[in-house]
């Protein structure tokens, strides 16, 4: 599963590419007609690509931590947490992958400049670089934004553990 925008769902279907599964409500409108909006789409063949490494982003590291702090466990919004570097910079430590967790303000302020070790702080997991980030993650839409077309095949990916980054 993946998803993708409007507009490319539109041109695979006048290309032939997919077939409509279910429509929004809303039309895409030319000069002289209107075509049902496509809402879930499904190819009529499949091409492997090959994997994109993920991006580094405060989203996507949001995302690979659950939204939750590495030290508490707590769960925020994001605009409540922030990135830490497990080893900070004035140690010699990097912005990557493997050197920054989700933390939220107090956790973050209590480690301050120091490791872990040095604060007295544990990490619930070690941060890695992550191959995908699970759709259900990704889209963090929640109920209220995700479209009400799309709900029967997100039930259903998820309970036959069919979600891909």
């Amino acid at each position: 599963m993946q998803v993708i925008s409007w507009q490319r769902a539109v041109t695979m279907v006048f290309l032939d590419k997919v077939e409509v599964v279910r429509n929004y409500e809303a039309y895409v409108r030319t000069i002289s007609s209107r075509y049902p909006l496509p809402a879930v789409v499904r190819l009529h063949n499949f091409v492997k690509r090959h994997r994109v490494r993920l991006g580094f982003s405060r989203r996507n590291l949001f995302t690979r931590d659950g939204f939750r702090c590495q030290y508490c466990g707590k769960h925020c919004p994001p605009q409540e947490l922030t990135c830490d570097h497990v080893v900070p910079r004035s140690q010699g430590g990097g912005t990557d992958w493997d050197n920054i967790v989700a933390s939220c303000g107090p956790c973050n302020r209590r480690k301050g400049g120091r490791t872990p070790e040095q604060a007295g702080m544990r990490l619930l997991s070690r941060p890695a670089r992550p191959k995908d980030l699970p759709m259900m993650l990704n889209l963090q839409l929640g109920a209220k934004r995700t479209p009400e077309a799309w709900h029967d095949f997100l039930s259903w990916a998820k309970a036959n553990n069919r979600f891909a980054g």
